[in-house]
């Protein structure tokens, strides 16, 4: 094909009308004289299992189990690299990449010992994902669907899950009558950092109480070992 100079990629490209809305809706319903529909649709099923220590503030990522639509995919190894990829890419953005700044407005983690990117033990310890070949699609080309970009924002069940695991720990703290409030009144902002995570599950209550040499103390440790240290919740 080189040497013949046959081109074996296929694109497409357009502009969208500036002035309207109906960008938002299917590409073959608004403009129905197009060759090529300018807007496809992803259909993907997640879940995703976290398990938080609420002594450190640290997020393992148990499972994600993802069905991801391709359309009709040219080629199934290249797509689930982009779908894996993206995933763990988003994983880096919804809980480890802090952009921090000093009062200078210069950004201090400027380095990977400061600046956290998904590494190895970032990636779920159980990770699935199912390519869905939906059939053949007129409007797009060879029948494909974009599978590079939208997986990452997938890694916001990570981030879903890891609130509901802080809020059951919170729950559960408050029974002690270690958290004053209403357990279920926090924002858990992006990213979703281990210091983060820690301060949200109470987790200085819980030092403060080691500490002090209370009665209940005792009692409380060995509840945290029979599993208030770890709390695992699936989105």
């Amino acid at each position: 094909a080189h040497y013949r100079n046959v081109n074996l990629a296929a694109n497409s490209y357009f502009v969208p009308e500036s002035n309207s809305t109906r960008y938002l809706n299917y590409g073959a319903a608004v403009y129905p004289n197009s060759h090529v529909s300018q807007f496809s649709s992803n259909r993907i099923r997640l879940v995703s299992q976290v398990e938080v220590n609420v002594l450190t503030g640290e997020t393992i990522i148990l499972r994600a189990d993802i069905v991801y639509d391709c359309g009709q995919s040219m080629n199934p190894a290249v797509d689930l690299g982009q779908i894996e990829g993206a995933f763990v890419q988003g994983l880096g953005f919804f809980m480890l990449e802090e952009y921090s700044f000093n009062s200078d407005g210069l950004m201090v983690a400027d380095g990977t010992w400061t600046y956290k990117i998904p590494t190895i033990d970032t990636i779920p310890r159980e990770f699935n994902v199912e390519i869905l070949n939906s059939g053949h699609h007129q409007k797009r080309v060879l029948s494909s669907k974009a599978c590079g970009e939208p997986p990452l924002f997938l890694a916001a069940s990570v981030h879903c899950a890891t609130r509901a695991a802080i809020k059951d720990a919170r729950k559960q703290l408050k029974s002690w009558g270690g958290l004053e409030g209403a357990e279920s009144t926090f924002q858990l902002d992006v990213p979703a950092t281990m210091p983060v995570v820690k301060e949200l599950c109470g987790s200085s209550k819980y030092r403060k109480d080691f500490k002090s040499g209370k009665g209940s103390v005792e009692k409380r440790v060995q509840r945290t070992k029979q599993g208030s240290q770890v709390q695992r919740h699936t989105e």
